[in-house]
């Protein structure tokens, strides 16, 4: 698979290199063609640098690594080049205090949608620090990280769960892209927790065994 990445940062870096050693043809894209050429040296097995056009043109899945606030903007200018091809939005739109950039607004990965409407938008990979996806499998208690997807297209939902299982872990069903809104919602929040406050936010849910309450008796149990 051609996977052009939009942006040479952290998100970047931690996820292109999952993609490299699965042995997709990646292309990382960077207004500064430095930085591009510097992360896909690192990266190795072939990556190469070039300008964020040429990324989107190369790619038959796109990755917008990119700030809230600048991903609209770029999309926007590449909207041409990004039609019927998947996008992937990792981005959290997290401002001061851990707050909510997007409140009572669009979602930031339903932002990039219409700036690119002829893309399959699909939300993903929002909800760890970059060094978690670093790892070489991200697993913890003896379970496979798992990784909420959002997204409207089936075949695009298809393609981003093989790269998540790439990274290392289990893709999750997160609905379709009107969800995003939720993900990032939780990001701000978990954010929050971990970050502000220094508290287990995975601890606030309960095991999937008492997620919906007491389990039904069948009849003739007792």
């Amino acid at each position: 698979m051609r996977i052009g990445v939009l942006g040479t940062g952290n998100m970047a870096d931690a996820l292109a290199t999952h993609w490299v050693r699965a042995g997709h043809e990646v292309a990382v894209g960077g207004r500064d063609l430095h930085k591009a050429e510097r992360l896909a040296t690192r990266l190795g097995d072939g990556a190469k640098p070039v300008s964020l056009r040429a990324a989107a043109e190369f790619g038959q899945v796109v990755l917008a690594a990119l700030p809230f606030g600048a991903g609209t903007g770029v999309v926007r200018e590449l909207r041409a080049v990004l039609d019927g091809k998947v996008l992937i939005d990792c981005c959290n739109p997290v401002g001061p205090g851990f707050r909510l950039l997007t409140r009572n607004g669009p979602s930031a990965a339903e932002q990039l949608a219409a700036a690119a409407p002829g893309a399959h938008v699909v939300k993903a990979f929002n909800l760890c620090h970059e060094d978690v996806w670093r790892m070489p499998a991200p697993v913890f208690d003896g379970r496979r990280l798992a990784v909420p997807v959002c997204g409207d297209d089936g075949t695009a939902l298809a393609l981003v769960h093989r790269l998540v299982r790439q990274v290392g872990c289990e893709p999750v069903a997160g609905g379709p892209l009107e969800r995003a809104g939720l993900l990032e919602a939780t990001a701000a929040l978990f954010i929050g927790l971990w970050v502000g406050e220094g508290a287990d936010a995975q601890a606030i849910a309960p095991p999937l065994a008492y997620a919906a309450g007491p389990r039904e008796e069948e009849p003739g149990e007792f």
